[in-house]
């Protein structure tokens, strides 16, 4: 009995240990396990309070900032609505002295015209009371020629129709005075060119940089005036100056100072007297000693010009270079550079004509439009052979681009 009891219950005491495995709860996962029981945060007040205290800085502190922030709207909104009306004040105070002007003109014209006309109308009235006479004059001619009577015809005397007006030469005088309008018409047209080409040169002279030329980094037969804007060939001989080790000791090359590594950059060169010339910008690892390509401004990878050379203009990169469709090379040539759009351009600085823009040239002649700067970037000019026999030396001068200069001109 105790063996048939026995017997059932065995492959239930087999099998309780399994059950028990089976039947407990899946281990917790890792980021389970690490978060804390909520019954199990108890925190201090020491430490609530220093939490409170910490957020209630911050809050304070954002506050603060975001009014900071809200203030400098305000001010920012005030500001350009001052610059808005400064710039309406300053057009309208150059419209209202063109207005001016122009009444002026208008005026003088109008009394020029009334002076004349008033001359006119008394000729007129002149001539129209001898025209009476003569009439007067023919009528009583015919009377007698009706009449037939010689006794009266003898009373009147011949004297009497002797009344032929003379022609006062100063009647020719009377008219507008064409010539001195013909001046006035070129002086408005050379003052509109004007006023459109400082217009259009307005945004460039906001980034006008006072280029001057760096004597260390020029070839020796340069010389430089005491301004150091001004700059000629003068061969002289080879002992008189001593060498630098950053002069070009066979290219006719001067580099200007500053450098350019960072936004905008706008300057003017004047040419006209060098009869031919490069004009340009190049990285400062620029070559200097020998004679080959990597000293010639335009004729290798690190820097770019405007050259004019045997009568015709042309703009030069990696000894590349493109034709310009001009027939007179500029007497001003103005370079700009963006350095961070890898932009440069080169412009006629008397009428504001772009010549070339490296940038937008998209042309079989050169590898790509677009040109991402790696170096600082100097001005760069070249000289070509010399005239010989010449009282006046080659030379090139950059030009005062400042806001007095301006003003005053």
């Amino acid at each position: 009995m105790d063996k048939q009891q026995g017997t059932p219950q065995d492959p239930v005491g087999d099998l309780s240990p399994c059950l028990t495995s089976v039947m407990q709860p899946y281990p917790c996962s890792p980021t389970t396990s690490r978060k804390p029981r909520a019954d199990s945060q108890i925190f201090s007040q020491k430490q609530l309070s220093c939490w409170m205290e910490a957020l209630e800085k911050e809050c304070s502190r954002t506050e603060a900032h975001m009014a900071s922030l809200k203030k400098r709207q305000a001010n920012l909104s005030t500001t350009a609505e001052m610059m808005e009306q400064q710039v309406r004040e300053r057009f309208e105070a150059m419209r209202v002295a063109l207005e001016k002007e122009q009444k002026a003109v208008l005026d003088s014209l109008e009394q020029e015209h009334r002076e004349n006309s008033s001359k006119l109308t008394r000729l007129l009235h002149d001539w129209n009371q001898h025209l009476k006479l003569v009439r007067k004059h023919i009528g009583t001619v015919r009377t007698l020629q009706e009449r037939g009577s010689e006794g009266q015809l003898k009373q009147v005397s011949p004297d009497d129709f002797s009344c032929r007006k003379k022609q006062d030469a100063a009647e020719l005088n009377i008219r507008l005075n064409d010539e001195k309008f013909q001046k006035l018409m070129k002086i408005l047209g050379k003052i509109s060119k004007d006023l459109q080409v400082q217009l259009q040169k307005k945004s460039l002279l906001l980034d006008s940089t006072e280029v001057m030329i760096d004597r260390t980094a020029s070839h020796k037969h340069i010389r430089v005036t005491s301004n150091g804007r001004g700059f000629y060939i003068w061969p002289a001989d080879d002992s008189s100056s001593p060498s630098h080790p950053l002069q070009f000791d066979q290219t006719c090359c001067a580099l200007g100072s500053p450098a350019i590594s960072s936004g905008q950059s706008y300057w003017e060169v004047n040419v006209h007297c060098c009869p031919s010339w490069a004009v340009g910008v190049a990285y400062g690892s620029l070559s200097r000693k020998g004679q080959d390509k990597r000293t010639k401004l335009g004729r290798n990878r690190i820097s770019w010009c405007l050259e004019f050379r045997d009568e015709r203009l042309s703009a030069w990169h990696n000894d590349r270079h493109l034709v310009l469709p001009t027939k007179t090379a500029p007497d001003k040539v103005g370079v700009f550079v963006n350095y961070h759009k890898g932009r440069i351009a080169f412009y006629d600085a008397d009428t504001m004509k772009m010549l070339l823009d490296f940038s937008t040239s998209c042309t079989t002649v050169f590898e790509r439009a677009h040109h991402q700067f790696t170096e600082p970037m100097f001005p760069a000019f070249r000289f070509f052979k010399a005239r010989e026999r010449h009282a006046v030396p080659d030379h090139m001068e950059i030009c005062e681009l400042g806001i007095e200069r301006i003003v005053l001109q």
